[in-house]
């Protein structure tokens, strides 16, 4: 992404025995660098994450002021000459535009399309550090959908839903297939096009496939989506914005013909809303909580995809740290309560 804009140097702190990265833009509201720094003072870790953004002005995108990252050449080769890098968490604009720079993917990250998480390994030959993307926004899917639903195993062979055609759409679409077993995917989306462009990017990245996949079928009528059978899981990964535009109303519509409502015999799962914030409880989450689904909100992805990323980065057992999940999920859910409190006059 060109920039005329002035760029700052990339900190290392003399300090710290470890520095991870959060690289994208904006971060200047990213729970990642004290979910992290927790994590570190849990496991006696000297370490840090610093978001790597600086700021730059005004913007009227939510929240000003706007915060830029440097390109993917001066990041790499300052996480290339530093020798106290550990990893780095990836956020848009950069989660597509820096997998061809890095030494190797992980096959989640391949069939998600994206890259939220660096992490180093060593090569065995000749010992020198290789830079491998994941994608641990998988197990954050995955994993809140799991601990927060009755019974996981009902997801197998029934539908599932996912509302959008970005990124997370992409990752919700692995997951439900690798891990939950999912019969079919439905798909409803504003944009036909970026439904298309999913379809033809699965169909490229598993054209030799011999295992049968789950089809993504596309859903753009709210009287056909009335008539399938219910999903038993869905991930919503759109803005917190009202439906404006005949797209965005029609595309509504279709999701809550696919609800349903508490009125009807249609069985209800869990839905987990990717977007919270600036508010946690979106409109989507209101419409899912009047017609009987369970919402979990998107807070609960962030932190067990901040806690594999962790694993990777330090090697420990970040999930078996008496207590550590426990502090992790109070601190973010404390974080959010406070941020979404409203303002003194």
């Amino acid at each position: 992404m060109a920039s005329n804009l002035p760029e700052e140097p990339i900190t290392i702190p003399a300090d710290r025995d470890g520095v991870a990265y959060l690289y994208g833009h904006p971060l200047l509201n990213s729970l990642s660098p004290p979910l992290h720094k927790t994590v570190y003072e849990k496991l006696g870790l000297n370490w840090i994450q610093i978001p790597l953004s600086s700021v730059t002005g005004k913007s009227e995108t939510y929240p000003p002021p706007y915060t830029r990252s440097p390109p993917i050449d001066k990041f790499l080769a300052s996480i290339k000459s530093n020798p106290k890098f550990v990893g780095s968490s990836v956020t848009m604009p950069w989660k597509v535009e820096i997998m061809p720079h890095l030494d190797d993917l992980t096959e989640d990250a391949r069939q998600a399309g994206a890259c939220n998480t660096i992490f180093l390994q060593t090569d065995a030959t000749t010992g020198e550090r290789r830079y491998v993307g994941t994608n641990t926004d998988c197990n954050g899917i995955r994993e809140a959908l799991v601990q927060n639903s009755p019974d996981s195993a009902a997801f197998r062979g029934r539908p599932a839903l996912v509302v959008g055609g970005g990124g997370t759409a992409r990752t919700a679409v692995y997951v439900f297939r690798k891990w939950l077993g999912a019969s079919k995917i439905y798909i409803v989306n504003r944009d036909a096009a970026e439904v298309a462009a999913i379809l033809e990017e699965d169909r490229q990245r598993n054209a030799g496939s011999t295992t049968p996949l789950a089809p993504i079928v596309p859903v753009t009528d709210p009287e056909v989506a009335a008539s399938l059978e219910t999903p038993a899981a869905i991930v919503s990964g759109i803005p917190n914005y009202p439906p404006k535009t005949p797209e965005e109303i029609n595309a509504r519509a279709v999701l809550q013909a696919l609800l349903g409502s508490k009125a009807d015999d249609k069985p209800k799962g869990v839905i987990l809303e990717m977007c919270y914030h600036p508010v946690p409880w979106t409109e989507i989450a209101e419409i899912a909580d009047a017609a009987g689904w369970k919402v979990i909100q998107g807070s609960e992805a962030l932190i067990w995809q901040g806690l594999e990323q962790a694993r990777l980065w330090t090697g420990a057992d970040i999930i078996g740290t008496p207590g550590l999940v426990d502090e992790i999920k109070e601190l973010v859910a404390k974080t959010i309560a406070e941020r979404t409190q409203p303002k003194s006059a």
